[in-house]
């Protein structure tokens, strides 16, 4: 029963993403896009692909228009373990990011990563290298 509820709900909340996530981000011009796909390129965000805080966090990803590398930890084992072993914590979503000459670093809640991901890469917040 529980498992049926589940599979509905996660049908309900992929549909509701489909039918309203945006489909184009910000105007930039093409060296800022570039200068944001190469800051964003390291990015991965573990994530669930029915989860209702990972859905939050796709939806700002495509409302600034970037391109986060994403992380299915249910259908790969693999990047479970890297969550885990890596990141601390059996939790989505989390973002890795990678920080030069330092170990990366595990952001987890919806709301701190959508607040990371707005502080960062708004079209307000950039500036010309």
């Amino acid at each position: 029963m529980i498992k049926a509820v589940r599979w509905i709900l996660g049908k309900l909340i992929l549909a509701y993403e489909w039918a309203f996530k945006p489909r184009k981000g910000p105007q930039r011009s093409e060296q800022e896009q570039q200068r944001v796909a190469r800051e964003t390129a390291g990015l991965s965000l573990y994530q669930l692909p029915a989860c209702p805080f990972c859905v939050k966090v796709r939806f700002t990803e495509s409302r600034l228009g970037l391109d986060i590398e994403k992380r299915n930890v249910k259908s790969n084992p693999q990047y479970m373990e890297e969550l885990v072993q890596q990141g601390g914590v059996y939790k989505v979503p989390c973002l890795r990011i990678p920080r030069e000459g330092e170990e990366d670093r595990w952001l987890y809640e919806s709301s701190d990563i959508v607040d990371y991901l707005k502080r960062h890469y708004s079209i307000s917040s950039q500036t010309n290298p």
